[in-house]
């Protein structure tokens, strides 16, 4: 047995399934859920990120949601800090940190730590941006595929972000990002636990849930943008519009949906558009979830629509005296 105190880590494509697993393993057992989700953290988007409400976070409170506004940043660093200190927190009360979410980085993050890269350097990120501006962040994109295929293939076209940011490491060092994390990997430096993931703190299980049927997730995908839609989602968009300082370079207008609704309030998609567009970039994030997911090892996989699916869960979580 080991001696480390346990987690959970729940993932797990959007619209799989994740929610209702985490609401009864909390009604079973002593766990708290720490989010990880990147579009969560932000106050004002509660439909369009099919954010918990009042009722369930009376049965099951979540920490790490709906504490920034969305003009802030939160990266990936930030997450790890913070879910670190709230997993010690929930593990000192006794309980069992359940981490649940899709934004597979900060999974990454969590577990690995982040590589030592190039500090920001502003005058090569203003040339980027003025790059971007001229010839579109598509463009830059097929850059960053030059100088660095593998970031290119993890990074999407339409995440300015992290295309900024890895062709800034690549200009200011002469070195790609892909060549950074490599290095550290070889040398055993590239996180806080001395280059080994079985350093990390916690004995860790890893649950999966995602239909084996793809078509079935894509139906799900469609029937929740639609419930979202009829939930008053637009509404919510035209409220973030409305403000004046936030617009599509900002990560929450970046979020899934939200960039194709505030696509729409600028006349660039109709309505119709609109809905056929944040339904197949919701598929398209699904299908980076799994290919994330397919290369983390020990992960245990379920199908929500099994009729045995939870009783399968059950049987292969931790037999830590704290769930006797």
């Amino acid at each position: 047995m080991s001696r480390k105190p346990p987690a959970i880590f729940l993932t797990g494509p959007t619209a799989s399934g994740k929610t209702a697993l985490a609401l009864e393993l909390v009604k079973r057992f002593p766990m708290e859920i720490i989010s990880v989700d990147s579009a969560l953290v932000y106050r004002e988007m509660d439909i369009g990120t099919a954010k918990p409400d009042a009722e369930m976070l009376a049965q099951a409170p979540h920490r790490l949601i709906d504490f920034l506004d969305p003009s802030e940043t939160y990266s990936a660093s930030d997450f790890r800090d913070d879910a670190l200190a709230a997993m010690e927190e929930i593990t000192n009360e006794g309980k069992i940190p359940l981490l649940v979410g899709g934004t597979m980085l900060y999974f990454k993050v969590l577990r690995e730590g982040i590589a030592t890269l190039p500090s920001a350097d502003e005058a090569v990120r203003a040339v980027i941006k003025a790059e971007a501006a001229r010839d579109g962040w598509v463009y830059l994109h097929q850059q960053l595929m030059q100088v660095d295929p593998v970031a290119a293939e993890r990074i999407h076209p339409n995440d300015p972000q992290r295309i900024e940011r890895a062709l800034e490491v690549y200009r200011v060092s002469g070195k790609s990002l892909t060549q950074w994390h490599q290095e550290q990997k070889d040398k055993g430096s590239d996180d806080s636990w001395g280059g080994d993931k079985d350093a990390f703190p916690y004995d860790v299980t890893s649950i999966a849930v995602c239909p084996e049927d793809r078509s079935r997730l894509h139906e799900r995908i469609a029937q929740r943008f639609h419930i979202m839609l009829e939930q008053g989602f637009m509404d919510e968009v035209k409220r973030l519009y409305a403000r004046g300082d936030l617009d599509p370079s900002m990560a929450s207008v970046r979020a899934v949906g939200y960039r194709q609704a505030w696509d729409c309030l600028e006349g660039k998609l109709s309505y119709d558009e609109m809905v056929e567009r944040g339904i197949i970039a919701t598929r398209q994030l699904a299908k980076r979830q799994i290919t994330w997911l397919r290369s983390w090892s020990n992960l245990h996989w379920f199908d929500a629509e099994d009729p045995d699916f939870t009783e399968k869960v059950l049987k292969i979580l931790p037999m830590a005296p704290i769930l006797r």
